[in-house]
């Protein structure tokens, strides 16, 4: 087993498991679930048959991710934040053949306590803020913030409100130094990688200087 399960958590057989995974505490993965390699699922998380999780995922404590749920590569899912599969749930009306897809795109991240309603998409490196209420799809980069959510801004892909755009419109992420522009109304893009591109191994470790900076 080349993957980490702690002793209070089960695996059910048929559940595909990457290389590299660690399963903590009380945590539960179901058979037909497909978890990718490198990822960190924290306490009492429940990944449930008829989910696909990608490469370098992180699940904080207390997530249910259920059948129906696409999760792509380097999304973040905070602390007891709440997805769903039925729009109208009844516990006397069998729904289990219209569970609706939702779609996590690469390296979105949910805030703690948020909840997303399902059958939506949440774009590419988008930023839902803690116990904001999904119930739409989500632009790529949108920093999205109260409930019903609303769209307060543009984040970059290292979690940098972008503000100051220069005179051709372009914003720079003051961590990273990377490009982005508002291509169309409602579309951002960076200048600088492709979206489905993978971060630099030299942008992907945090700077502790601009944390210094901001504190001052």
């Amino acid at each position: 087993m080349d993957y980490f399960v702690h002793e209070s958590s089960y695996v059910d057989e048929g559940a595909e498991i990457g290389k590299g995974t660690k399963i903590w505490h009380f945590s539960h993965i179901l058979s037909g679930a497909k978890i990718g390699e490198y990822c960190s699922l924290g306490q009492n998380v429940s990944i449930a048959g008829g989910t696909v999780v990608g490469n370098h995922v992180k699940v904080q404590n207390n997530v249910s991710v259920y059948e129906g749920t696409v999760i792509e590569d380097d999304v973040f899912l905070g602390p007891s934040c709440v997805l769903t599969n039925v729009t109208n749930p009844r516990s006397q009306v069998i729904r289990k053949s219209l569970y609706e897809k939702t779609l996590i795109r690469r390296g979105a991240s949910i805030g703690a306590n948020a909840t997303v309603v399902c059958g939506i998409t949440i774009g590419r490196y988008a930023f839902i803020a803690a116990g904001a209420v999904i119930a739409k799809d989500v632009a790529d980069y949108a920093l999205m913030i109260g409930v019903p959510a609303r769209q307060k801004g543009w984040m970059s892909r290292h979690g940098h409100v972008l503000k100051d755009p220069d005179s051709e419109g372009t914003y720079v992420c003051p961590e990273s130094g990377l490009r982005y522009r508002e291509m169309d109304k409602g579309v951002l893009r960076c200048l600088d990688l492709d979206e489905d591109a993978p971060l630099p191994e030299d942008l992907a470790v945090g700077k502790v200087f601009y944390r210094e900076l901001k504190s001052r």
